[in-house]
């Protein structure tokens, strides 16, 4: 059995065919990166402008690439949300035409569903399955959601941001900095050469759910730190430097990096990842979870991954590898597979939701 995957929710244009729900065919993305860097972020109206001139490319190229002819689907799965509407709409709707083209079945994936298969898929894979019930935290620059994940794939919403996502306060920091975009990668290679005891950080205690996350207030007080500070001239040489070079290696960033700032982020950094893992837990506890997920973009972190392994938590902890962490089309087909064996199509005249809940 195999699904062709596509997923265009936000800035990458990415395409992926999926065998048995196990075997990555092949998996295509292309960045848009270089397009949204000099915005200091993702600018909705040239992300669907790019879409529209990958989506062929990259859907013909992953096909090619797992040797599958548009005959040969047992289904083509599409993100229908949430994400940027306008991204969204374009692989939706590619994915409707070739549904209506070749009389195969339309599967419409949720984003967030698509970032727990991801985990789920290569676990399976590794002989190592899920155990259920099972608790998720997706958490990238669009989502920081905590949820509950029982057998048969049913989701019982745990706690979630109210603000800003992790991933998002992450790149708000390295703009505030001068890092530019994306920043989360750049203070995940910065952070180790700074002390992450330097600067306190503290979180506001949650009214009503305690698993609920807040960032805004991090990041705030990351910018009264700044203010505190004489940096307008290292800030500028930074920024002077991504003009120079839009992706310096970490020497050159380095270089242009005093100590103090090298501790705030390493500072920031950690705050986040207690953030993380301490409502984690505490949501695995909640619902007597055997196995703890952890997904999204922000998955890729080394800090993350490196504090989940030394918690020593009393269960399993499952990410991703790092291509499949960030936005992709094989989790989008994976989490199609049990969506097919149900029989769960979706009619082409379905809508792109912008703000499309898991549960």
């Amino acid at each position: 059995m195999r699904i062709l995957g596509i997923e265009s929710s936000c800035d990458e244009t990415a395409a992926s065919v999926v065998e048995d729900g196990e075997t990555v065919l092949s998996s295509v993305v292309a960045s848009q990166m270089s397009t949204h860097g000099k915005y200091g972020g993702v600018v909705p109206e040239l992300a669907s402008r790019e879409h529209l001139r990958a989506i062929v490319p990259v859907v013909r190229e992953a096909l090619e690439q797992a040797g599958t002819r548009l005959q040969d689907l047992d289904a083509i799965a599409a993100t229908v949300g949430p994400g940027l509407v306008g991204s969204l709409l374009v692989g939706l709707t590619y994915a409707k035409s070739l549904c209506f083209a070749r009389g195969v079945p339309l599967i419409a994936v949720n984003h967030i569903e698509g970032h727990i298969h991801a985990v789920i898929m290569e676990s399976k894979r590794a002989g190592t399955p899920v155990a259920f019930p099972a608790a998720a935290l997706v958490v990238s620059g669009g989502h920081t959601h905590l949820f509950e994940v029982r057998e048969g794939f049913q989701y019982r919403l745990l706690g979630k941001t109210r603000d800003d996502a992790a991933g998002e306060a992450f790149d708000k920091v390295a703009k505030l900095l001068g890092f530019g975009y994306p920043g989360g990668p750049i203070i995940d290679r910065l952070a180790p050469y700074g002390d992450q005891s330097a600067v306190r950080f503290t979180f506001a205690k949650m009214k009503g759910n305690a698993l609920d996350f807040s960032f805004s207030g991090l990041k705030t007080a990351v910018l009264r730190w700044v203010e505190s500070q004489d940096m307008e001239t290292e800030i500028e040489a930074r920024r002077a430097l991504r003009r120079e070079n839009p992706v310096p290696s970490s020497e050159e960033w380095l270089a242009v990096t005093p100590q103090r700032t090298l501790d705030l982020l390493a500072s920031f950094q950690h705050a986040v990842i207690v953030e993380l893992l301490t409502r984690a837990r505490a949501s695995a506890e909640s619902v007597e979870a055997r196995t703890l997920i952890v997904s999204g973009g922000v998955a890729c972190n080394s800090g993350l991954r490196a504090a989940a392994e030394s918690a020593r938590f009393p269960y399993p902890v499952y990410f991703p590898s790092p291509g499949l962490s960030t936005d992709n089309a094989a989790m989008i087909a994976a989490a199609a597979f049990p969506k097919l064996a149900r029989r769960e199509f979706a009619s082409l005249d379905i809508a792109a939701q912008a703000n499309l809940p898991l549960a």
